[in-house]
């Protein structure tokens, strides 16, 4: 396993590589390990580990096509990307969902995006 982090974020997933493929090409991420029922991702900054629901609960998980967003989730990870454009393009082609508007923030835009099971994470693009 790669040595500890400071900060980061663990995501469960019914569907392992597809999960992890979209934070992969989404956030830019490298993989720095990777087993049957994990892959710790590099981001810039932040650290994602991808965990795979165990088979005797992930059975009975359906998973819709295109995800439905998971609402009533208790956390949003948010992560700055390069291009909101680009991250929404690169998310649909990967099994997402661009979900909701874009909202202006302080030197920032920002848009929710479903991975391909549905969490919500929040995508935030700097501006001048």
């Amino acid at each position: 396993m790669p040595s500890t982090a400071s900060a980061g974020v663990l995501i469960y997933a019914k569907h392992l590589e597809e999960v992890s493929t979209f934070y992969e090409r989404v956030l830019g991420a490298r993989v720095l390990h990777a087993d049957n029922e994990h892959k710790v991702l590099q981001a810039q900054d932040a650290q994602i580990i991808i965990h795979a629901i165990p088979a005797q609960y992930a059975e009975s998980i359906v998973i819709a096509k295109p995800p439905v967003a998971r609402e009533e989730q208790a956390i949003k990870p948010f992560f700055t990307v390069e291009s909101l454009t680009a991250a929404e393009k690169v998310a649909e082609e990967c099994g997402g969902l661009v979900w909701g508007p874009i909202w202006p923030g302080p030197r920032m835009r920002v848009r929710n995006i479903c991975d391909p099971e549905g969490n919500i994470v929040h995508f935030r693009e700097n501006v001048a």
